[in-house]
């Protein structure tokens, strides 16, 4: 069957993930804040899940209408063919949020479109109860200015959670917004690769994933795979097809940080995700870090002075960065920090400045490309 399928995305990452879509050949992209819809089958639903590396989720779009009365909002969700993807067991989870609209309790939503959905399932099966002990459907009402977008998640949990970090350190970084950071740069596995403030590793590991094509899904479940609709064999299919496109590349990613427990973190999350031979853990602090190496690459998240750290010593750690690449001047690096203040503490402004969300932390990811074209042999 053909959906209208959404990708979600953390803000400021759509392009990105815009590009990765395209590279898996899915062409009429709709990229807006937040998300990119595009057309797809049960094999791009699995597909997705298992190769989307900067996603959230991905979503089946059922309906969009618009409403400003209960009436209108359990009329346009009764008139939706839920049935046609729900089975009579379907547990019938229902999610919301609304934005700047005349519908703003979104308990009351949430009710009015539990309503309307065992109405349509009343319809479509002839019955008047459902157990509901059979496989998920998390059905979101999202509202905003009025207008209604109903989706089924297709995922469960959040693309994110790649299965591979069980520990981190006091402000991790989420693994899709981390892989993000390092399809932003210029590194590539010609490219000697550094992260000189690693905490527990997300960042050189997604690298590795990167580096070694491994689909960031490729060892995790989804919530999707237990219903009717999709196949095993759909499954079975999608995670052969990524095995089979895993290289034999050869490379090695620095890491290093002042803290052992995070570096000993940091290991730990390497061999569960399957690169720890592809990197090279170090206890190191960031202002002693030097390298023979002419031409590298470093992306880095240090600490920004509103999760850990006081603002003062942050203050001065950006200083120290500062300096220590001074000494690294033919190289790129990518910092990625809340500090507005960075480039005037660093001692120098980027070629590129890209506003994202760490969480709901408004952050800057500073490019300083070097020689982007240099391979670090």
């Amino acid at each position: 069957m053909e959906y209208e399928l959404i990708a979600t995305a953390t803000f400021g990452i759509e392009a990105v993930l815009a590009k990765e879509l395209k590279a898996l050949g899915y062409e009429d992209l709709k990229v807006e804040n937040g998300s990119v819809s595009f057309q797809g089958d049960e094999r791009d639903i699995a597909a997705c899940n298992i190769w989307l590396r900067t996603a959230d989720r991905i979503l089946i779009k059922m309906k969009e209408f618009k409403a400003e009365s209960f009436e209108e909002l359990f009329q346009g969700t009764l008139s939706v063919d839920f049935g046609a993807l729900i089975p009579e067991n379907g547990v019938m989870h229902i999610t919301g949020k609304s934005i700047k609209s005349k519908l703003h309790s979104v308990p009351d939503c949430q009710g009015i479109v539990k309503k309307a959905v065992v109405e349509a399932m009343k319809r479509k099966y002839n019955k008047d109860w459902f157990s509901e002990d059979g496989p998920i459907y998390k059905i979101e009402v999202a509202i905003l200015k009025d207008i209604v977008t109903l989706t089924i998640d297709t995922t469960g949990a959040g693309l994110h959670k790649r299965g591979y970090r069980e520990n981190s350190g006091g402000a991790p970084l989420k693994e899709t917004l981390a892989a993000a950071l390092v399809l932003l740069s210029d590194w590539n596995t010609d490219k000697l690769l550094v992260d000189p403030m690693c905490g527990s590793g997300t960042i050189a590991i997604e690298a590795a994933l990167i580096g070694k094509n491994i689909a960031p899904g490729l060892n995790r479940s989804f919530v999707s795979e237990s219903w009717p609709t999709m196949d095993e064999e759909i499954w079975e299919e999608a995670r052969n097809y990524a095995k089979r496109k895993i290289n034999d590349k050869e490379f090695k990613i620095l890491c290093s940080d002042i803290d052992g427990w995070v570096i000993k973190t940091g290991k730990d999350n390497a061999r569960k995700a399957g690169v720890y031979d592809f990197l090279s853990f170090e206890r190191t602090d960031v202002a002693d870090y030097k390298s023979s190496k002419k031409y590298g690459v470093i992306i880095s998240n240090p600490p920004y002075g509103e999760r850990i750290g006081e603002i003062e010593e942050v203050k001065e750690l950006y200083k120290v960065l500062g300096r220590t690449f001074e000494n690294l001047d033919s190289w790129s690096y990518y910092i990625l920090t809340a500090n507005k203040d960075f480039q005037e503490l660093f001692g120098r402004r980027a070629e590129k400045n890209r506003k994202l969300y760490n969480g709901r932390i408004l952050c800057y990811y500073y490019q300083y490309t070097g020689n982007a074209n240099a391979t670090g042999k």
